[in-house]
């Protein structure tokens, strides 16, 4: 079995995911390359019978041409037009994506936490002796310090992330909206929350998440009209995509000073120096870090290595990319 690994060069050099590559070698001979293009990849993949990488270089029916011997591609992410093509040409495909959802799922609940109690805001005052303290109590407490606990949730996708952030919410007791159009009420219903409208799941929130794919459905899903909805004092948190929201729109909202903001993705990355948000107090700006721990990385690699393994004995696959999955990736 021929394995080629196109990986950016950090997952070979990391130590810590090198007993993942040691599994590898032992299901076969493996080529370790970081490609970015298709004119670079394709050359590697003639005398390929595995494949794991990310999302690119996009399969296309010219790559896979060039690819007469491979029963087999794990991605750790997918965008909807390869995922379409692998899944004509009846390519095995498995895709290990859902890996990075708990640490994006935590990621969303230490934002939400940290908004509502002002944690960042106490950490950077007291680095510089600037901190208010109670003088009296309960008179000098700021009313915008909330608890989480039976506040209303709004969710726009109910996916891994989605569901997972579901589950860490429920001991806050929230009341739970989502707004997903490919979910089953079953699965709604399951997760403690109610299907609604992207209007009403806006106006009756006091914190919004997004953790949806980015594609034409979702598309600036949150323009001028639904940011306009946001409640006064409104928490709003976006570890899905930036493409969601129109941020020019998202930035003159928060210029009105009401409403919090928790970003983690945006539309040029890295963010540029002199961007907006960067001179906004209330947005609180991390960089696409929400599902990047070492964790998921050993957690995604490993389920793609446990897929070629499953393939290479005959077993059924854990995490095969499906028709049904589509809607639920990147365009």
């Amino acid at each position: 079995m021929n394995i080629l690994v196109n990986l950016r060069a950090g997952f070979f050099e990391y130590p810590a995911l090198a007993p993942v590559f040691e599994l590898l070698a032992a299901l076969g001979t493996v080529r370790q390359t970081s490609h970015d293009t298709a004119d670079e990849f394709r050359p590697d993949l003639a005398g390929a019978d595995a494949v794991l990488m990310w999302s690119w270089p996009a399969w296309t029916d010219e790559l896979l041409d060039a690819a007469p011997n491979l029963r087999y591609a794990g991605h750790l992410d997918l965008g909807q037009a390869g995922a379409q093509v692998a899944l004509r040409r009846g390519l095995p495909v498995s895709i290990s994506r859902h890996g990075w959802s708990p640490a994006v799922a935590e990621m969303a609940l230490g934002l939400m936490l940290n908004l509502l109690r002002r944690q960042s805001d106490y950490h950077a005052l007291m680095r510089v002796a600037g901190e208010p303290w109670v003088r009296s109590f309960p008179t000098g407490v700021d009313p915008q310090e909330r608890e989480l606990t039976g506040r209303s949730v709004g969710l726009v996708g109910l996916g891994h992330v989605g569901r997972r952030l579901a589950e860490l919410l429920a001991p806050f007791h929230p009341t739970l909206r989502v707004v997903d159009p490919f979910v089953p009420d079953a699965v709604i219903q399951a997760h403690g929350a109610t299907r609604v409208s992207l209007e009403e799941m806006l106006h009756e929130s006091d914190v919004v998440v997004l953790c949806a794919a980015s594609n034409s459905g979702t598309q600036h899903l949150l323009g001028r009209s639904e940011i306009a909805l946001l409640r006064p004092h409104a928490v709003f948190i976006n570890v899905a995509r930036a493409a969601l929201v129109d941020t020019a729109v998202l930035v003159e909202r928060l210029q009105q000073g009401d409403l919090l903001a928790a970003i983690d993705v945006f539309d040029r990355e890295p963010l540029d120096g002199d961007a907006a948000l960067r001179a906004l107090p209330n947005a609180y700006l991390t960089p696409h870090r929400a599902g990047g721990t070492l964790a998921s990385a050993l957690r995604t690699l490993h389920w793609l290595v446990d897929d070629l393994e499953a393939i290479m004995q005959g077993r059924e696959r854990q995490y095969p990319l499906t028709e049904t999955m589509l809607p639920s990736l990147d365009a």
